[in-house]
């Protein structure tokens, strides 16, 4: 993964604040992100649903007649739209592929239509408790598991998140987002973190975050890596199924290693961002993005990037 020369999208650029909603307008013809690492994306779909299905889906079963509305919707914009982007090249043979071999499968709609596109799809259902997550193929998590998350409101979907979580300002918008939204406009977001490796599954329960935040209580600064590999940014859409009137929240994960930042011709402005991002994050905002251990030498050998 990671092989762009330039940063698909750059939300520590100074356009998006972290741990704030920052939802806009998404243009409908801009939904699905199909880049030349299609194949592998599908390929890693592919592997962690043979080896760890139990992890990357589930499904309510009232939910395959909305699975089905998502499946239409990704195939008509594949059809319609990506071979203007990339006519005769693989990754439309890929896709026409994939569409072929999943289009007979007896498979829930929602993983076949995950398995034809590079973003996870999850499905929000409104019921008495408010928005849950009724279905969802998530391969490519971050920070979070799908057995912690499934059947749960949006609240407590946000619990880890600071700021987030029930109660909050935040989750008293998120809610009537959800509930304000028309099928005409979706919208999108983006957010970004940092790891040290190109792994796109990137699970994290909460037994496991309560550990490392642990282990980093106990790191001093000269144990924590100088700078972080990789980094992750999130594309997340939201839109509404017209005749379910379910919501379609999507997410895509870009990889994108300190190397491409370090050649970017606006390295200067994106590492002095970044810092600046990182410098004003709290505590627990450090924390949740696993940097608590890592942010001065971070914040330190972004401004010296900025300054070279």
């Amino acid at each position: 993964m990671g092989r762009r020369s330039q940063p698909a999208h750059t939300p520590y650029d100074g356009t998006a604040t972290p741990f704030t909603i920052g939802l806009k307008p998404l243009d409908p013809g801009c939904w699905l992100e199909i880049d030349r690492d299609y194949e592998a994306y599908l390929a890693e779909k592919r592997r962690l649903f043979d080896t760890t299905p139990g992890t990357v889906f589930a499904e309510e079963s009232e939910t395959r007649d909305a699975q089905n509305e998502v499946l239409a919707l990704v195939r008509a914009e594949l059809a319609a739209g990506f071979p203007a982007v990339f006519p005769g090249t693989r990754q439309w043979e890929a896709a026409l592929a994939a569409m072929e071999r999943e289009g007979d499968s007896d498979a829930p709609p929602l993983k076949t239509a995950s398995l034809l596109v590079q973003e996870d799809l999850v499905l929000m259902r409104k019921g008495e408790a408010g928005w849950r997550l009724a279905a969802a193929s998530l391969c490519f998590p971050s920070s979070w598991t799908l057995a912690e998350k499934f059947g749960r409101p949006l609240e407590d979907i946000h619990a880890a998140v600071p700021g987030f979580g029930r109660g909050t300002r935040t989750a008293g918008l998120i809610n009537r987002i959800f509930d304000n939204l028309k099928v005409a406009q979706p919208v999108e977001r983006l957010n970004w973190s940092l790891q040290d490796d190109n792994e796109l599954h990137k699970p994290l329960s909460k037994a496991t975050r309560d550990a490392r935040r642990e282990r980093e209580a106990a790191h001093s600064a000269d144990d924590a890596p100088l700078l972080r590999s990789f980094i992750r940014v999130e594309r997340q859409t939201l839109r509404k199924l017209p005749v379910s009137g379910d919501i379609l929240f999507t997410i895509r994960i870009f990889l994108d290693p300190m190397r491409i930042l370090a050649a970017h011709p606006d390295r200067a402005a994106l590492a002095r961002s970044l810092a600046a991002q990182l410098a004003a994050l709290n505590a627990a905002q450090l924390t949740y993005k696993g940097l608590a251990a890592d942010r001065d030498r971070l914040v330190a050998a972004l401004n010296k990037l900025a300054a070279t």
